[in-house]
């Protein structure tokens, strides 16, 4: 038997030809990944902020549901996509009814965390002119859904008193849309 068949092959490192003196391999890799695992986990991180309330929403109301709230309206509005602090993320359209004990939207809105419909004496379609008007509006209840809604209207709101509906996001103090149901 030969002598050197028995004998496991020399190790030879790897040749550095043609690789920059100073910052090693490593220090580029490790960087990289870094910055690769950053993207990712803020990927994550919003794409659960923009799933989990659609993924935990209750059932919309039915259409017989809407039918019986909107029967008892006093008021009708329209939830429009084109306000001025509306976006591709940030929108409503539909029907808003308006009735003493409930106030209703057959039709959609963006999904997203933390919506809240409030009543104000003005019309609003921007942060500012919420955030302005705020004091002076009444917060009606959650937002839960986001393909139709009904949100019942606390004993102590009159609606008579108020010129719009508007949908917040409390989370991100984001405008979401906003519907004028009656002049001032």
């Amino acid at each position: 038997m030969d002598a050197d068949a028995s004998r496991p092959p020399r190790f030879r490192p790897p040749s550095r030809a043609g690789t920059r003196v100073g910052r090693p391999d490593g220090m580029k890799r490790l960087i990289a990944g870094l910055i690769s695992h950053a993207l990712v986990l803020l990927v994550g991180v919003a794409l659960g902020i923009y799933l989990l309330p659609i993924l935990t929403a209750p059932a919309a109301p039915t259409i017989a549901e809407l039918g019986a709230a909107a029967d008892a309206a006093v008021f009708r509005g329209t939830f429009k996509r084109e306000l001025k602090d509306s976006d591709a993320l940030h929108w409503g359209e539909g029907r808003l009814d308006v009735g003493r004990r409930a106030i209703t939207l057959t039709g959609r809105i963006a999904p997203g965390p933390d919506y809240r419909l409030y009543l104000s004496p003005e019309f609003v379609e921007t942060e500012a002119d919420f955030e302005r008007l705020r004091p002076r509006m009444a917060q009606v209840g959650p937002v839960k859904t986001f393909e139709h809604f009904i949100v019942p209207v606390p004993p102590s709101i009159d609606v008579a008193q108020y010129t719009t509906a508007i949908v917040w996001c409390e989370s991100f103090g984001q405008f979401i849309t906003a519907a004028q149901y009656r002049e001032p």
